[in-house]
């Protein structure tokens, strides 16, 4: 026969395991409504950027075809007109001295309307999820130096590097250390160029 203690210490037993069983529930269920919430946040605010923009961006908001990256003799393309003169004319100016080491330059972004970079981050949101981590990559239309015409997007790694080593001749600067594509005119000819920003949030 058990002793008499034995049946409320199996009753308490039970109690706990139940309470146990009732607070891991109330954690699964606290943390979907988290998550669910976060989620909902960010595709209201994705939603909200996406209806600002209207509809998709075209050539004339500096639209580039991924396929057909442009020259930087390119005299028609909006993405290339309406860059910052200084920044057009050293691109030039650097180009004729990386065709001596074979490299050509293709600019698969340059001025973008604000419209088309409200677009891209609205993308980059949906895209990764996170807004934070997407404006790590995509500045926010009143931060981008694409939508002063002041940056351009070089496709090949090739012109990439080599502008990275030689760029600095014509004031050309990575400006973005985790966008090795990203060139901004940020210092005066010959001068070392500055350190780069750590992303695209400054």
């Amino acid at each position: 026969m058990a002793p008499p203690t034995s049946a409320p210490a199996s009753s308490r037993h039970r109690r706990r395991l139940a309470l146990l069983t009732i607070g891991g529930g109330l954690v699964v269920v606290l943390t979907a409504a988290i998550t669910l919430a976060a989620s909902t946040t960010a595709i209201s605010f994705t939603s909200g950027v996406l209806a600002a923009t209207g509809s998709a961006p075209t050539i004339d908001d500096g639209v580039v075809d991924a396929a057909l990256p442009l020259s930087v003799d390119e005299d028609e393309h909006p993405a290339m007109v309406r860059l910052d003169d200084g920044l057009r004319e050293a691109l030039r100016a650097a180009q004729v001295a990386a065709l001596d080491d074979g490299v050509t330059f293709d600019i698969t972004s340059g001025w973008r309307s604000a419209d088309y970079q409200r677009w891209l981050l609205a993308d980059a949101i949906a895209t990764s999820g996170s807004e934070e981590t997407a404006r790590e990559l995509v500045a926010t239309p009143e931060r981008s130096s694409h939508v002063t015409g002041r940056a351009v997007d070089i496709g090949s790694l090739d012109a990439q590097l080599w502008l990275i080593e030689h760029g600095r001749a014509w004031g050309l600067c990575q400006t973005y250390a985790n966008e090795r594509w990203h060139f901004e005119r940020a210092t005066r000819d010959g001068e070392d160029c500055p350190e780069p920003r750590t992303d695209a949030r400054g």
